[in-house]
């Protein structure tokens, strides 16, 4: 029963938010995701997202102290989103390693058809600092759950953890390479196939991976 005298759209929901709180968060970062899109990185400006989103710029504030922050948590959303996908299309592969590197080609694919938010997130994280270290660690347990749910079922082991882990290091490595003009596209998924393959079964990597060839 709601109390007397709090609006229904105030009354707090999962998570510590009201519903309307939680609305207005969930604009707040489809915004920035939009304007990432458009212009990348330096798109986002926070009296841009607000309106954008069409709220107050305080109320951009008041949940995000920078647009670094607000990337990050738009990664999150967007590392929600993938698991969403994978639990209604499983990945694809009879092997450990055939299923994490299907999961790893559909994520990366989707990264690769959108550079300009691509580049705000990779830069984004490369600028967190202490005060967003929940954010990051947020989105690190996130993908190391979806990589290590694709290997088997069941809770991992530390071996699953440490691999789960080794492979986002690489993820965020070649992403690094991609979009700083280094490496073409495809070496970022060449790099996770063959990073995933050494450390789950032992096998070299595929014929054809060769050393990067630059951007």
């Amino acid at each position: 029963m709601t109390a007397p005298g709090v609006p229904p759209d105030e009354v707090p929901v999962a998570g510590g938010l009201a519903a309307s709180q939680a609305a207005r968060r969930r604009r707040v970062l489809d915004a920035t995701l939009e304007l990432a899109e458009r212009g990348g990185f330096d798109g986002v400006q926070m009296r841009d997202v607000a309106a954008e989103a069409g709220v107050a710029l305080g109320t951009v504030y008041r949940y995000f102290e920078s647009k670094e922050r607000l990337l990050l948590e738009a990664n999150l959303t967007q590392v929600e989103r993938l698991r969403r996908r994978l639990q209604a299309r499983p990945p694809a592969g009879d092997t450990p390693v055939a299923r994490v590197i299907d999961v790893l080609r559909r994520a990366t694919d989707a990264l690769l058809r959108d550079p300009e938010t691509t580049a705000a997130m990779v830069r984004a994280l490369g600028a967190a600092r202490r005060s967003d270290a929940d954010a990051v660690r947020r989105i690190t347990q996130e993908m190391t759950a979806i990589i290590t749910a694709a290997m088997h079922p069941g809770p991992p082991d530390e071996r699953d953890l440490a691999v789960a882990r080794a492979l986002q290091q690489v993820w965020f490595s070649a992403l690094i390479g991609w979009v700083g003009g280094v490496d073409p596209p495809e070496r970022v998924l060449d790099d996770l196939a063959a990073a995933a393959r050494l450390l789950l079964d032992g096998s070299p990597p595929a014929p054809g991976a060769g050393p990067a060839t630059g951007g």
